[in-house]
């Protein structure tokens, strides 16, 4: 550890801890003007009371080089008595931090008691207004031993504090100031930092701008890799040549960038807990630069063994709260996010995921093969987990021995590439012990090799033949698609392939696409032994494509949590589907679409309750506006998409509530000529989304004074829906409400752009 203790306000240096720290800190603040300000607003509060800022974000995102601009302003020390730096680490010595301080304060080295030390530190602060620096904290137990050394004397004192955990920022913060996440930097001020770093008062050549901008992208915004590029790129002549070099071997280049950043990445890594470490590196498995979609992740996750039970929570809920503990380690980061809110992708920085293939190889959690490593059963025999993120030639594969007598290990076997040699697919009939197998992307009619592979959990493949899974009881997650089925669709031809699903008692996800189809449940249970029908009790998502069988199978899924129904004009149990849906009190999310229908086979009726249902999508069904109402009574209701229903007329009376709906989509609505609602029918809409709607007259003014609406999006609408969108933001305004936007993709858009932008300039002057 090292502290810096001012009595009196003189500036003194504290030594680094490390020379990556040290050279990140020589650095002006590029790209930090508004995180300063920030800071510095917070620290000049008028709030009495002592007060601790927290500064949060990944390793060398710059949260040191930002606390440190502050501390050492000349305005910010000249408002406090005694200013102090403690650079903690991951290691929280509680005896060794106590005596630096007193040494700094007293010159004192005598031998004390921890609570003599404590005192003399207390009494020291004791009266006056202090500014202390609490640098790199790791835990909240080293907090709740320090905070009793600092006296709040209600004097306006201040503590500032860095970290890369978001739950220990959340945990020393204060009500009035939420915890400051750094963020990453644009590109411009990454080229304004790498360019001072490398150029110092003078000008990038203009020859190297365009390809010293390319380089300085894929740093990502990092501070750290930013500055490490331009140590690199210092260390040779700076020309085009030398640059072009760089550039034609960017991967070979940050390379280096990751080796040089390793030891400040790597410590976020090391103070994982053990249970997420292998989900940690896992995540190296996924292409770089890509989101990472979080419900397939989740998946895997659980198929691989990685989430262990808490507290009887759902193996789904449980890896949610593992991805939100390696965001808020700042090790991963949200992507997009669902109208509810829940996230939807992830993402990870390319520094991070370097530290992962590194980490993966050396603990054999997974191997991530590239383009120059040749393919066969003797060469992936020892790996535990293989991901291919590149197209296969014919010249990569090597002929398998089948009588080596090699036992293959390989659990985990991923393609994410759409080619390979078709004939060379067999490969993969020879790995036994498959856990996991997601060759998804492939076209290639897998129905022979699935069963054979009785330890499957994770399976996703296109298949073209009948299948049976009787083998196969620890099954999870099943994505199936026919591997002809692109073409018979476009061909209007109607294969049907039952899979039979019945005896997989572990299964979790089950997404199996037309023209294959679950088989009939009631077949299955008159060839069983037992006398009672057969649930699927574990099951959690389910499509239904085109299902003949529909009904059976929701009556013995009762614990669903997610449905997509795409149902047949032709099957007569729509209503029957509609009955059967409410035996799933635990259903969240359901999505019901029609095919080849212009009659309103699903009525909706009040007795249909979903206690749970907080998404419902509904396409095709031609539902009267009227029976529409009736979604009112769903308690939880907070996003409803529907298109193509039945009528010119929505009315919403007094009594119809949408209690918590906050997303509203109305879409390809054709018919629709009038709306009448108000404000007291979605008290909670925050957005509203309305698509082709070509003949509606207006948007009801009251939607304006829903408090909180924040957003009204028109894609494609008649001019009047534009017009009253407009009037209701103009109206916000004028009473002071600047936050409600208003999107508008006029349905003219794409035929007269420019004499569009000339009516808006028009109408600006």
């Amino acid at each position: 550890m090292q502290i810096e203790f001012n009595k009196h306000g003189s500036k003194s240096a504290a030594t680094p801890s490390s020379p990556e720290k040290s050279t990140i800190e020589e650095n002006s603040i590029v790209g930090m003007e508004d995180d300063f300000n920030t800071i510095l607003d917070r620290l000049t509060a008028q709030t009495d009371e002592l007060t601790v800022i927290p500064i949060f974000g990944m390793g060398g995102i710059g949260k040191t080089t930002l606390a440190r601009k502050v501390y050492d302003d000349s305005y910010i020390r000249s408002r406090f008595d005694k200013h102090a730096w403690v650079t903690i680490s991951e290691e929280y010595n509680e005896r060794q931090m106590l005596l630096e301080v007193v040494s700094s304060i007293t010159g004192s080295n005598q031998e004390m008691s921890n609570d003599q030390l404590m005192e003399i530190v207390y009494r020291c602060l004791k009266g006056r207004r202090f500014l202390i620096v609490v640098d790199d904290i790791w835990s909240t137990e080293a907090w709740d031993q320090m905070q009793r050394t600092f006296p709040n004397d209600d004097n306006k004192s201040r503590i500032l504090l860095t970290t890369r955990l978001k739950y220990v920022a959340d945990y020393v913060s204060c009500p009035d100031f939420l915890p400051h996440c750094k963020s990453f930097l644009t590109l411009d001020d990454s080229w304004n930092l790498f360019t001072g770093k490398l150029f110092k008062k003078e000008v990038c050549p203009p020859l190297l701008v365009k390809i010293g901008k390319h380089i300085v992208q894929q740093c990502q915004g990092l501070p750290l890799s930013v500055i490490v590029v331009a140590g690199l790129l210092g260390k040779m002549d700076p020309t085009y040549d030398n640059w072009r070099k760089v550039e034609e071997n960017l991967s070979s280049f940050f390379g280096t960038v990751s080796e040089r950043c390793q030891s400040i990445l790597s410590l976020s890594y090391n103070y994982l807990p053990q249970y997420l470490k292998a989900c940690f590196l896992y995540v190296g498995g996924f292409p770089e630069d890509t989101e990472i979609n979080v419900s397939k992740l989740i998946k895997l996750w659980i198929a691989e063994e990685f989430v262990r039970g808490r507290s009887n929570k759902r193996l789904e809920v449980v890896a949610e709260e593992y991805l939100e503990e390696l965001i808020d380690r700042s090790l991963m980061f949200a992507g997009t996010q669902g109208d509810n809110g829940m996230m939807r992708t992830c993402k990870i920085h390319d520094l991070l995921r370097q530290l992962c293939l590194r980490e993966a190889h050396t603990e054999n959690v997974v191997h991530v093969m590239n383009g120059n490593v040749p393919i066969s059963l003797e060469a992936i025999g020892d790996q535990r987990r293989l991901i291919v993120q590149f197209d296969l030639e014919e010249k990569q594969f090597y002929p398998t021995r089948h009588s080596s007598g090699i036992t293959n290990i390989t659990r985990t076997f991923i393609l994410s590439k759409p080619y390979v040699p078709k004939r060379n697919l067999s490969i993969v009939s020879e790995l036994k012990l498959l856990k996991v197998l997601d060759v998804f992307s492939i076209e290639y009619d897998f129905s022979c090799v699935i069963p054979q592979l009785v330890h499957l959990r994770y399976v996703a493949v296109k298949i073209e033949e009948t299948l049976s899974l009787a083998k196969l009881r620890n099954l999870q997650t099943i994505i199936f698609e026919s591997f002809l089925g692109t073409k018979l669709s476009f061909l209007g031809t109607k294969l049907k392939h039952p899979v039979d699903i019945w005896t997989t008692t572990e299964i979790r996800h089950v997404d199996i696409r037309s023209p294959l189809y679950i088989s009939n449940p009631l077949e299955a249970e008159n060839n069983s032994s037992g006398e009672h029908p057969l649930f699927l009790n574990n099951l959690q998502t389910l499509t239904l494509d085109l299902s003949p069988f529909a009904v059976e199978i929701i009556r013995r899924t009762p614990n669903l949590k997610e449905l997509r129904i795409l149902h047949e004009a032709k099957h007569s149990d729509g209503l029957a589907i509609l009955d059967s849906l409410s035996l799933l009190e635990k259903l969240e999310k359901l999505h019901l679409e029609a095919q080849q229908t212009v009659n309103p086979i699903m009525i909706f009726s009040g007795d249909i309750f979903l206690p749970n249902l907080k998404e419902l999508t509904l396409s095709s069904t031609y539902i009267p506006w009227e029976a529409m109402n009736l979604l009112a009574n769903l308690p939880n209701l907070e996003v409803l998409e529907y298109a193509a229903f039945d009528g010119t007329d929505w009315r919403l009376n007094e009594d119809v509530v949408f209690r918590k709906l906050k997303r509203l989509l109305l879409h390809s609505c054709r018919d629709l000529q009038k709306w009448e609602a108000g404000s007291d029918n979605f008290p909670m809409l925050e957005k509203l989304m309305m698509f082709r709607l070509e003949k509606l007259e207006e948007i009801p003014e009251s939607i304006g004074d829903i408090m909180t609406l924040k957003l009204i999006q028109i894609k494609y609408c008649s001019s009047g829906v534009e017009t009253s969108a407009e009037k209701i933001q103009q109206e916000q305004q004028s009473l002071g409400n600047y936050e409600l936007q208003v999107q508008i993709t006029s349905l003219f858009s794409q035929v007269w752009p420019r004499q569009r932008q000339r009516q808006q300039q028009q109408q600006d002057q």
